[in-house]
């Protein structure tokens, strides 16, 4: 039975399940290429206690909540600072929007209820959603993880709105050398399929191409010969967001299901 993957170069972008997807892919006959781009994401308390403060100072006429891990990790920073009730009440007091059904089950334990949710599960989803909102003269905050999201922040100032960002996990890159090697694979057609588990891992790649004046390359690279391969929608919208229209996406957002999906691509 011919193998979907046999004589493919599949670069692998995660971190995680790293043993678990190599071993994947080379039972569909292809060879995995391990570059990890995520980078670490750490907590970032110090950093984020004067922001806390501020919030619950001045208010916020919108609240967005972008994750439930970064929405509890905030409530639970508020306690130690003695301010949750008060970070909580001016929550309350704001109108709500949130991305992603952990981030809306994270609000239900505090009874929050938000007045707007995204249509998929991504920041443009969210956006889709906020689209007929007026947000002249309004302040907004908007919790993010590990990212700042220059897309959203341009949609609401935009529309008028004041953004202040609180980030509860902040990002720190990849180290250059992986990022070097895989642009070196893509530009040279050493690599025939590009596996990407989070948005994080789409942005790191795409960065260093424009700080490094390499983008047209790589856009091409991706369009020609190299597949473009996502685990879920958020993944997928990253990489669209680029400009790439042609993405491998599993039905089952799992890392598993993504290597069969790229499987079945090359088989059909």
């Amino acid at each position: 039975m011919e193998k979907g993957l046999t004589g493919k170069q599949v670069v692998i972008c995660g971190s995680r399940k790293i043993e678990e997807i190599s071993t994947l892919i080379e039972k569909q006959g292809g060879v995995p290429l391990v570059r990890p781009l995520q980078g670490t994401v750490f907590l970032a308390e110090k950093e984020v206690e004067p922001d806390i403060r501020e919030f619950v100072e001045n208010g916020a006429d919108w609240v967005i909540f972008t994750t439930g891990i970064g929405f509890e990790t905030l409530v639970e920073l508020a306690a130690k600072l003695g301010l949750q009730d008060s970070f909580l009440k001016i929550i309350r007091e704001a109108k709500i929007a949130s991305r992603g059904y952990k981030t809306l089950s994270a609000l239900k334990k505090y009874e929050l209820k938000p007045l707007l949710v995204d249509v998929d599960g991504t920041t443009k989803g969210l956006a889709l959603a906020l689209e007929n909102v007026d947000f002249s003269g309004t302040r907004v905050m908007v919790q993010l993880h590990g990212e700042t999201a220059p897309e959203l922040t341009k949609f609401l100032e935009e529309r008028g709105a004041t953004v202040k960002k609180i980030l509860p996990y902040q990002h720190i890159a990849p180290d250059n050398e992986t990022v070097e090697r895989l642009i070196h694979e893509l530009q040279f057609g050493k690599c025939d399929a590009v596996c990407f588990t989070t948005a994080t891992q789409v942005h790191s790649l795409f960065e260093y191409a424009r700080e490094n004046n390499i983008y047209p390359e790589i856009m091409a690279a991706f369009k020609e010969k190299v597949v473009a391969v996502a685990v879920g929608k958020v993944t997928e919208a990253a990489i669209k967001e680029e400009g790439i229209e042609r993405v491998v996406v599993p039905e089952n957002e799992r890392m598993g299901a993504m290597v069969i999906e790229l499987a079945k691509y090359y088989l059909s």
